[in-house]
């Protein structure tokens, strides 16, 4: 099939089709014409990429990964366990990354609260509390500085 019909199939767009090839996701057929020709394998295999991005993986693991992957009934599955370091190694990156959110939301709750708090609403008492009278900066737009 080629890549309009692939890309209803997949529901994945066409541009995301060609960053897959690109990243060595994804190898089709070459037409003498040089138009893509995706099969049916080709169809499982961007089920699998989909369920791996959704899993947090970056193109460049997924494209290590892929080849320890088998069709199993239409879906992609593990093939061997020599990809379970790779696997460790992501979740741990997935793991600090949301810690670093939880952190980053703690601190944000943390500001709302001491910002709700201090119980000043008026846009000139903010800019005396922040530093002085609001000022015009270099744009034009006045605020404080």
């Amino acid at each position: 099939m080629r890549m309009g019909e692939f890309s209803r199939r997949t529901g994945v767009s066409q541009r995301l089709l060609r960053y897959y090839e690109e990243q060595g996701l994804l190898r089709p057929a070459r037409r003498p014409s040089g138009y893509r020709e995706y099969e049916e394998p080709d169809v499982v295999t961007v089920r699998g990429i989909r369920m791996l991005l959704a899993a947090g993986l970056n193109t460049a693991t997924i494209a290590e990964l892929l080849p320890c992957m088998v069709d199993e009934d239409r879906i992609l599955e593990p093939a061997c366990s020599s990809m379970l370091p790779d696997l460790h190694r992501e979740r741990a990156r997935i793991d600090e990354s949301a810690t670093a959110l939880l952190a980053a939301r703690d601190r944000l709750d943390a500001l709302i609260e001491l910002t709700a708090e201090s119980g000043v609403t008026d846009e000139e008492a903010c800019a005396a509390v922040a530093g002085g009278p609001k000022r015009k900066d270099h744009s034009g737009m006045s605020g404080p500085r």
